[in-house]
């Protein structure tokens, strides 16, 4: 589960800075307000890729997945990209989980891996 995730939060710390880049546009926003609040996005999603398999890691995933849809309300093609990214985060959680069973099942034989060629 945690490559996956992983990958999805380093995707996410991309799009968050290409956003902020974006939000610096609006007249309305002021440019220390922009990247001080995308530069904590950005901290967020490589914390969390140390973190994602201890307790409470997926639901702070969850809710930088419901933080980025929200900050469609500066930038619009953010909601957009934030429903992908959670689709992408839900996908990353439900099989990396189904992979992390795997392994541990595999590696739960008696018999270990069967021998190449066999």
């Amino acid at each position: 589960m945690r490559t996956l995730c992983s990958s999805t939060l380093i995707g996410e710390f991309f799009v968050i800075g290409f956003a902020a880049l974006v939000a610096m546009k609006d007249p309305d926003l002021s440019t220390s307000t922009v990247w001080l609040v995308s530069g904590i996005a950005m901290v967020l999603c490589v914390a969390l890729c140390g973190v994602i398999t201890r307790h409470g890691g997926v639901a702070l995933g969850w809710a930088l997945q419901i933080a980025l849809v929200a900050s469609g309300v500066f930038v619009p093609t953010m909601y957009f990209l934030g429903l992908v990214f959670a689709a992408l985060w839900w996908a990353s959680v439900h099989y990396g989980r189904k992979i992390d069973e795997a392994k541990a099942r595999f590696a739960a034989q008696p018999d270990g891996p069967p021998a190449p060629g066999s």
